[in-house]
């Protein structure tokens, strides 16, 4: 009988635990007194990354501002509260409310999460922000994320640029070179005789430094500079291979269903806006950043010419199409991306 007590007394504290955590709540944490809401967040971004201060924790701050401090988000960084990739099946399950990781982590939910990211198609910010906000992208792929009862915001466009530890100065150079990608790109570099392997982010530097591969991409600039690639890759490439806004928020629809009505609609405009808003600022670090590391730390920007952009491009569209056959959705986003592609020439 005392066995049973304690026991019982155990799980009692366990459940009050959870509860105080707000794990069991969905990470919702309501302040009854005050009349405060509280959303637990979990990102797939460390603290240290650029995006953390100037897309998370901004979004917290101005959402928190425009109520007034009645709805406060609480950012946790990678591995905070659940690993990254559990981000975007613990929205869906209600286990948080909100989260920010990368669409494309989850190609078997979100296989539009790929197509976000053909190699060779967007080349700018303007094109990335007309094909989504103006041709439809983006709306097939909230329709997409939508069947999870699932909510998407994307934070920005940002490029995907490769960085060397020697010269790339044609569509020839590329032939055998061993290179550090992910996903589409991976493919893309496969197919025009760059060997592309996936290394985890925490590996690639010492890949690099002991020559395991020539090359890499961590984002663009920022991201190469944040990861010290720098310091042994001296050759920056352009353009770059792909503009993505694959990071962004994902809000379980019940959740937001449960928010005042007041605050739903503060929420939905502070993340819409954020696009163009973060997109902008994201420009201006790249440049910003790409510039300091030329002056201090040597970098050399390589612009491969344009017939050999024309080649790169050319063998990038049998991965497009291949990515169009996977469903309906798919074939419909690639036949978006090509027609906005030929209306401005450049298929």
């Amino acid at each position: 009988m005392r066995k049973l007590f304690v026991r019982c007394g155990v799980l009692l504290f366990s459940l009050s635990f959870l509860l105080v955590s707000g794990l069991i709540t969905g990470g919702v944490t309501p302040c009854a007194a005050d009349d405060v809401i509280k959303w637990r967040m979990q990102a797939h971004l460390p603290m240290s990354s650029t995006s953390f201060k100037d897309s998370i924790q901004a979004i917290a701050g101005i959402v928190k501002e425009r109520t007034k401090g009645k709805f406060i988000i609480e950012p946790n960084p990678a591995g905070a509260l659940i690993p990254s990739k559990e981000i975007f099946p613990a929205v869906k399950r209600g286990m948080i409310p909100i989260g920010y990781v990368d669409s494309g982590y989850y190609a078997t939910d979100i296989p539009l999460g790929q197509v976000a990211a053909l190699p060779m198609a967007i080349s700018n910010i303007w094109e990335g922000l007309y094909i989504n906000k103006i041709g439809g992208f983006l709306d097939l792929l909230r329709g997409e994320i939508g069947k999870h009862d699932v909510m998407f915001f994307p934070d920005h466009l940002e490029p995907t640029e490769v960085v060397t530890k020697k010269p790339v100065r044609s569509f020839a150079d590329f032939k055998g070179l061993k290179l550090r990608s992910r996903g589409l790109e991976a493919k893309f570099f496969t197919t025009i005789g760059a060997p592309a392997t996936y290394i985890p982010g925490a590996e690639i530097y010492t890949a690099l430094a002991t020559g395991t591969v020539d090359g890499a991409h961590w984002g663009g600039s920022q991201g190469a500079n944040s990861m010290a690639f720098y310091e042994v890759c001296k050759y920056h490439l352009k353009p770059a291979i792909t503009y993505t806004c694959q990071d962004g928020w994902f809000i379980n629809k019940k959740a937001f269903a449960k928010l005042p009505k007041e605050y739903q609609e503060i929420l939905y405009k502070t993340l819409d806006e954020q696009l163009y808003r973060r997109s902008v600022q994201y420009a201006f670090q790249e440049a910003q950043t790409l510039g300091k590391v030329q002056k201090e730390k040597g970098v050399q920007v390589i612009t491969l010419p344009l017939e050999d952009q024309k080649k790169m491009a050319a063998a990038a569209t049998a991965i497009w199409e291949k990515e169009g056959e996977k469903n309906p959705d798919c074939a419909k986003a690639v036949q978006l991306m090509k027609k906005f592609l030929k209306d401005i020439g450049r298929l």
